[in-house]
């Protein structure tokens, strides 16, 4: 998988940014797990809802693209997805209804979502290599 080039200067868009609601319910789900990150599957079966974690219960794969941080909590994504949402912002938000599979919930009755947008590739900020967080 090849990765993008550095940005030039300092207007770097993120590639990974929040609501207001999905700022506050990470903070709510951080003061409960101490720590908390997402991954975006876009597979079939988890669809493309950000899936939540605490901390030590995602198991990455070393292939797995960091995209960005935020409230505190690391966005990941599968290769085959980043491949797809290379030239993207993502839009962390929060909606009505209980969150599918396992992901920690948004709030009581509430999920998270995810929107994108195209972007200039140039104008993202660039990615770097894979940390590795929680279990290892």
């Amino acid at each position: 998988m090849t990765r993008p080039t550095p940005s030039v200067g300092p207007a770097a868009v993120a590639r990974v940014v929040a609501t207001p609601a999905a700022r506050n319910a990470i903070r709510r789900l951080r003061s409960e797990h101490t720590s908390v990150e997402f991954y975006l599957s876009g597979g079939c079966c988890d669809g493309s809802a950000p899936l939540c974690f605490a901390d030590g219960e995602l198991v990455r794969s070393d292939r797995d693209v960091p995209l960005g941080e935020v409230a505190g909590a690391t966005v990941y994504v599968d290769p085959r997805q980043f491949e797809v949402w290379r030239n993207s912002q993502v839009l962390l938000d929060v909606a009505d209804g209980e969150p599918e599979g396992f992901s920690l919930p948004a709030g009581p009755g509430h999920h998270f979502v995810a929107r994108s947008r195209i972007c200039a590739s140039e104008s993202l900020s660039p990615i770097g290599p894979p940390r590795r967080l929680g279990r290892t």
